[in-house]
């Protein structure tokens, strides 16, 4: 799913635009225990509790596409006679009124998510009539060619707030609020099946998690059977490790700050020409930069090599995963320096009488903790 899609089905989450009619779910405590089930009406629910509800759901598929936002995908074999995607088809295919479908995948969840504390199960399903678009964008809401039937999990957890001070303005008078449990956004949840190019695609699942550093692959094994995208930290971590340890001496400033620049020139050519499509990258594109540097062909063949190893042969990387597009950082045991990455140049690095330095051209404009300080 791309950005476009994404966005088009959180904005149902609103009373008047889905057709849920209900969330079904369970109150996990820290012994993953279920303590109660629910099946709540949203239709004979408060507004404003129905309202609430929904934005709890909305925020499972907030965030980043490659980051918080993965594609979860099944095998022919697993969507013939898989059981887990079985039990996802029967959830939805119910709409959630298959009360074994149900327990069946509270207790998958329960079994392999290690989550901290206690956390809420909510379970919602919606069908969207999509409305048609003809090739120039133009959306007609009176013309529908297909239905999305579709289920949507999130996982939240359960926090005791603390005792606070609070204000009433009608009896103008301070009084203490006892701490209380509140359910926090969303730690992970998923989407199934996916909405691939405006039409159902039973192929696909799309997970969230909202740690971009770990994505509980344990509960993506237990509900989909399928590898987990690598998470997002863990690509930029990889993709530096391996950039360092390959060029050796040769991962100078201006290589490192020639690939970064050509990445954040993709991001903002990607940005500007609006394609829907998400924005990838693959080894040819960084060997490419590292060439165009002068990197020797021995230090480049030994970093396609590792790529190889640590992302596959095949693999292609989001740009936004490997560089901050608001910062370049260089940094040493004892001094963090945060650059505008397109003022790069005005750092360099230099060897003066044997010791090693980081030069930074600063004309004016120059502080030190606030003050105002000048060069001399």
């Amino acid at each position: 799913m791309n950005e476009k899609e994404i966005a088009e089905i959180r904005r149902r989450f609103k009373p008047d635009k889905s057709n849920i009619t209900h969330v079904r779910g369970c109150y996990v405590n820290e012994k993953r225990e279920i303590i109660s089930e629910f099946d709540q009406s949203l239709t004979l629910s408060r507004q404003e509790d129905a309202e609430k509800l929904l934005n709890v759901l909305r925020k499972t598929l907030s965030g980043t596409a490659g980051k918080n936002l993965l594609d979860i995908e099944f095998d022919t074999r697993q969507v013939v006679e898989g059981e887990e995607h079985r039990l996802l088809m029967a959830l939805r295919d119910s709409r959630l009124g298959d009360q074994e479908a149900v327990h069946a995948l509270f207790q998958r969840v329960i079994a392999s998510l290690d989550l901290e504390g206690n956390y809420l199960i909510l379970l919602a399903h919606d069908t969207y009539d999509v409305p048609y678009r003809s090739k120039d964008g133009t959306r007609q809401d009176d013309a529908s060619d297909q239905v999305f039937s579709y289920i949507l999990c999130s996982i939240c957890p359960v926090k005791l707030t603390k005792d606070a001070l609070s204000y009433y303005v009608q009896e103008n008078q301070f009084h203490s609020v006892a701490a209380d449990w509140v359910v926090a956004p969303p730690e992970v949840g998923f989407l199934f099946p996916a909405f691939d190019d405006r039409s159902t695609n039973l192929y696909n699942a799309l997970y969230y998690t909202r740690d971009i550093s770990g994505s509980h692959p344990d509960l993506v094994e237990a509900l989909f059977k399928s590898p987990v995208p690598m998470p997002a930290a863990v690509q930029k971590e990889t993709f530096q490790s391996v950039l360092g340890d390959t060029l050796e001496e040769e991962c100078r400033y201006d290589v490192v700050q020639a690939v970064h620049d050509e990445l954040r020139d993709m991001i903002a050519a990607h940005k500007e020409s609006k394609e829907e499509e998400p924005l990838v990258i693959s080894k040819v594109t960084v060997k490419r930069v590292l060439r165009e540097c002068g990197v020797s062909p021995e230090h480049v063949e030994r970093f396609e090599e590792q790529y190889d190893q640590h992302f596959g042969p095949e693999a292609d990387l989001p740009p936004r995963n490997i560089v901050d597009g608001g910062q370049l950082e260089v940094k040493t045991p004892d001094v963090t320096i945060k650059v505008n990455p397109e003022r790069s140049d005005l750092v360099e690095t230099r060897v003066i009488d044997g010791a090693r330095y980081i030069l930074i051209r600063a004309e004016e404009g120059v502080q030190v903790d606030g003050v105002q300080i000048h060069i001399s």
